[in-house]
């Protein structure tokens, strides 16, 4: 009995020991796996290709100006890392290179010139280099009048079409005209355009889309409007339709009253010579902006 349980107690040891034995050998991998990833993440993440721009919110073709604020990071090289404005001579001043001319480059050209410097210089043997533009200040355009949210706009991007910009303004406003203006410069010369969006998108053909431009101003104006009192359901100011007509302006105010008179009607319209000129109207007269339609009780 005291040889079994000898026996016993040395197969049950080594029994024991074979098991730790194949736990170690299994959970090997597992250890080797944790060891890796740790070592994987302590290591810092993989460098950015040209993910400036886009990081920013800014178009890969948008060109650096004078205000802009932007971040240089040169990967596994921290010290390097700087966040500047770009100075009214266009340029960006970068530790060990000094002095750097980006103004009109984009963020890719510009992180291809900081790097050419770096290894130029034989301060960082295979640079890479993320410029990412964090704040624009340059290339601004002004939306004003009768827009959801008038303001100061970046243009991202180089090209940017005038319905672009006033999608990024809210759009036109209850009220705005249908005839957008533009103002600014083109070719060094002053610049006006007057765009009907209406007449431009009900059109067949597709519309010509303007082009905004580095210190364009938008401008919506009220809509043009006409005036209706008297004997009608609904007086008041309305907003004059394209080629609205005295009929549909009196549909828009309701109709007349059971006092009113289609023959009373009179139509004040101011001249080129600003004096009031006042007719009466068939109901197919076509209205202009300020006109004013009175309509008179009837007598009978």
């Amino acid at each position: 009995m005291f040889v079994t349980r000898s026996i016993s107690g040395h197969a049950r040891r080594a029994w024991l020991g074979a098991t730790l034995a194949l736990a170690a050998i299994v959970a090997a991998p597992t250890a080797w796996a944790q060891t890796t990833t740790r070592t994987a993440a302590t290591a810092g993440p993989a460098p950015a290709v040209a993910t400036g721009s886009i990081a920013s919110g800014a178009g890969a073709d948008y060109r650096l100006g004078v205000g802009d604020v932007v971040r240089v990071t040169v990967f596994q090289n921290p010290d390097l890392g700087v966040e500047v404005r770009i100075s009214e001579s266009g340029a960006i001043v970068f530790p060990l290179i000094g002095t750097v001319q980006v103004i009109g480059l984009t963020s890719s050209q510009a992180e291809q010139r900081i790097a050419d410097a770096l290894r130029t210089g034989n301060f960082v043997k295979q640079p890479q280099v993320s410029l990412l533009v964090s704040q624009i200040r340059s290339n601004l355009v002004s939306v004003l009048g009768l827009v959801n949210r008038p303001g100061r706009y970046p243009l991202e991007t180089a090209q940017v079409r005038l319905t672009d910009m006033l999608a990024t303004a809210g759009g036109v406003a209850p009220g705005g005209a249908d005839v957008i203006t533009v103002v600014g410069t083109r070719n060094g010369q002053p610049f006006r355009s007057e765009i009907d969006l209406g007449r431009s998108f009900a059109s067949k053909t597709p519309p010509q889309e303007l082009f905004i431009q580095n210190g364009d101003v938008v401008y919506v104006d009220r809509s043009p409007t006409i005036y209706i009192y008297g004997e009608v359901q609904r007086p008041g100011v309305l907003r004059l339709e394209r080629d609205m007509t005295v009929l549909q302006a009196l549909a828009s105010g309701g109709g007349l009253t059971q006092r009113g008179t289609e023959r009373g009607m009179r139509l004040h319209r101011r001249a080129a010579d600003g004096k009031m000129a006042i007719t009466q109207p068939s109901m197919d007269d076509p209205l202009r902006d300020g006109d004013v339609i009175y309509v008179r009780e009837s007598l009978f």
